[in-house]
């Protein structure tokens, strides 16, 4: 508030009304720290511009009312009180009115929580209850949700994602319009969707949200709906397809919002390996390696950048491998990175942590293999070809040319890590020469 209060002096000053107003409100309100601050007031685009005629100022969008304003080298979006026309895109307006009234102006906001308005003193000016509503823990639509969402469909991720970030309960009619309108996301595109869902997926609340509104999700991203109440029938598991992912997702770090990417991916394809034995238990072969095809295809669908895609698809394809030795961990290493090397052993502690209690033993081993890891690195062990100390140059004076100079590196390399050899250079030499790899 405190750097907005020049902002809202200015306008003051010059005889109209400025309030900062939405989410910056309601986190000032709640105690949370928020970046963005927006702004609206009575005064007309032309009027802010002349208003701050001294200041920086950027016509951003001002068909719709909005100027931006750069003070100290941050911008503050101001937007002239306005009521909106008909969205016939499920995204903007098609046209704005500009009114005098802050209650109107408030009324065409999405949700209760985020229609407060606050002053340069302090004073909320709440006309939908948002107040109490954020004091109960609580998501509601201002008005008709069916109206919210038809405005802009986006609104129906917006709300299980700021359900899935506060820890709110979503009213029961905004709820029940969630789920009778979800559909209409399909007209959304694909970039906001996956910032809704990225935020969703790191909340305080995601394990709840995604299990309730898994149908929002399946809208969304289709493959999930075979997961949806996907009876394992395994010895491992004691949770649905769907739930053990949504219980995985929420055991990872809510900051590494690249694992539980990946864990939210991991096992969409068990459905479709599914197979059952003359005893009805479940086998799922090849569903890591499926599963990490099918999440490049979505990922991909989705327009996640290329590194997203990379970090999720290998992790998958690797989940389920079993992992005890040093040669196995080095191997994995040599395979994946170092560094993916240690996100695939969290990410397996994860996936364990949604089994059954007996399954998470195997979380000790895993982190005796960070610890095996962390020593192959203190000690540069080799892993891989560019630490192995022949390299291309050095076989082709030996005589080999073409593609087996790549397949007698990777023995070698194997030989190393296997420590059937050591990694010096006259030995991995004689052992060509001699036993003509």
């Amino acid at each position: 508030m405190n750097q907005s209060a020049e902002i809202l002096d200015v306008l003051e000053k010059a005889g109209f009304e400025a309030y900062i107003v939405g989410g910056c409100v309601r986190d000032t309100l709640m105690k949370r720290p928020f970046d963005d601050t927006d702004i609206t007031t009575n005064a007309l685009p032309e009027q802010i511009i002349e208003v701050f005629r001294e200041y920086k100022t950027v016509p951003t969008g001002i068909k719709h009312g909005t100027v931006t304003v750069i003070s100290g080298g941050i911008s503050y979006e101001i937007t002239t009180y306005r009521i909106d026309g008909e969205y016939t895109d499920s995204r903007r307006p098609d046209s704005v009115e500009f009114t005098a009234n802050l209650r109107e102006d408030l009324a065409r906001r999405d949700f209760t929580i985020n229609a407060i308005a606050m002053n340069s003193k302090g004073e909320i000016s709440d006309y939908f209850g948002g107040a109490e509503d954020i004091r109960k823990k609580i998501i509601r639509c201002v008005g008709s949700p069916e109206k919210r969402f038809t405005e802009d469909a986006l609104r129906i991720m917006r709300a299980i994602r700021f359900s899935a970030q506060l820890g709110f309960e979503i009213e029961t009619e905004t709820a029940k319009a969630i789920h009778q309108m979800k559909n209409r996301l399909k007209n959304i595109s694909k970039e906001r969707i996956i910032q809704e869902l990225d935020k969703l997926i790191c909340g305080k609340n995601c394990l709840n949200v995604l299990i309730e509104y898994s149908d929002v999700i399946a809208t969304i991203i289709p493959e999930f709906e075979n997961c949806i109440g996907f009876e394992q029938h395994s010895p491992y598991h004691k949770y649905t397809v769907w739930e053990h992912i949504a219980r995985a997702v929420n055991s990872a770090p809510s900051d590494n919002v690249k694992m539980r990417r990946a864990l939210l991916f991991h096992d969409i394809a068990k459905p479709l390996c599914a197979k059952f034995d003359e005893t009805g238990r479940g086998h799922f072969k090849k569903h890591a390696e499926i599963g990490a095809e099918m999440t490049r295809d979505i990922m991909k669908r989705l327009k996640y950048d290329n590194d997203s895609i990379d970090y999720s698809t290998i992790l998958i394809a690797h989940h389920s491998e079993k992992i005890f030795t040093k040669t196995e961990i080095k191997k994995m290493m040599s395979a994946i990175g170092d560094v993916l090397f240690f996100e695939l052993m969290e990410m397996k502690k994860c996936d364990n942590s949604a089994k059954n209690d007996f399954v998470r033993e195997e979380n000790i081993q895993l982190d005796e293999n960070i610890r095996t890891a962390e020593k192959i690195i203190e000690n540069n062990e080799c892993r891989s070809l560019h630490m192995l100390d022949v390299n291309g140059n050095d076989l082709v004076k030996n005589g080999l040319k073409g593609a087996e100079i790549g397949s007698t590196l990777k023995n070698l390399l194997n030989l190393v890590i296997e420590e059937k050899l050591p990694n010096e250079h006259e030995i991995l030499l004689n052992y060509i020469k001699n036993r003509g790899v």
